[in-house]
């Protein structure tokens, strides 16, 4: 009997989390329904117009974000065969509804994944009193500062 006391308390606590939980996945059932819409929308309208490369790198760039863009231009300059199976691939993930959005470290993940590794141009820059200054000018700072250091850090 003791253990019907104690669940008869925790009830209202229950009962709400289940209607917060049920909220949810409905907000998010409905989410996907609209996108699931707006993807047969489009898949019409695209229908009506000659598909081509341009169209499916279009498509795929309005589901990249976080420089998404950056490393598919940067793909597509070092392997162009290989982005243009890649992006089909891609789209039609994004049609069946298993990706989302993809930002330029999971593309660039998928890229290294299968073997390519693309080229990234990468900077490192440091705040140094107020003024923003690279790495590389950081350390021939930090050795006119220090002459005896023999070039070792």
């Amino acid at each position: 009997m003791g253990a019907d006391k104690n669940s008869g308390m925790d009830d209202p606590d229950l009962e709400l989390i289940k209607k917060r939980k049920m909220k949810k996945l409905q907000e998010q059932l409905a989410t996907k329904e609209k996108d699931k819409i707006n993807l047969e929308l489009q898949d019409k309208t695209n229908k009506n117009k000659p598909e081509g490369v341009d169209s499916e790198r279009n498509f795929l760039l309005r589901y990249l974000y976080d420089r998404g863009d950056e490393v598919l231009k940067l793909a597509e300059q070092q392997f162009p065969l290989q982005t243009k199976i890649i992006i089909k691939r891609l789209n039609e993930l994004i049609r069946f509804g298993e990706i989302s959005k993809i930002s330029g470290g999971d593309l660039l993940a998928v890229y290294r994944s299968l073997g390519l590794n693309i080229r990234v141009d990468t900077h490192i820059s440091i705040s140094d009193h107020g003024k923003t200054i690279s790495f590389s000018d950081k350390l021939k700072q930090s050795n006119d500062a220090d002459p005896d250091s023999d070039g070792l850090l």
